[in-house]
């Protein structure tokens, strides 16, 4: 019969801990710590501009199917022109509200400890 297995030392949970804890890591974001920071930063603004303005020609569009629609009493067709007027206004919400929506979700992920 084999003897039972040896007990862990006492400061085993001690030793751990302080292990634990010299792993921990921070963040503080910075966009100009590397290289290309505000190459980044342009293009983000960029990648915007055009989602602003995808987001009104769709719009522009949209109210026209619907207007159209309604003139020619086809339902399908305008359905479809208020659907794109709704999809369009609602991506120009969200591309203005991004950069807030982000950083509410980073600063409330800041708080968990």
């Amino acid at each position: 019969m084999l003897p039972p297995p040896p007990l862990p030392p006492p400061l085993l949970p001690v030793t751990h801990a302080i292990g634990c804890r010299l792993l921990d890591v921070s963040l503080t974001p910075d966009p100009n710590a590397l290289p290309g920071g505000s190459l980044l930063q342009k293009l983000m603004n960029g990648i915007g501009g055009w989602a602003l303005a995808l987001s009104l020609i769709g719009l522009v569009i949209g109210a026209a199917a619907w207007a159209l629609g309604s003139h020619g009493q086809n339902y399908q067709q305008s359905y479809v022109g208020r659907r794109a007027v709704l999809i369009s206004g609602l991506a120009a919400l969200l591309i203005g509200a991004g950069p807030a929506i982000v950083n509410f979700f980073f600063h409330a992920g800041q708080g968990v400890h």
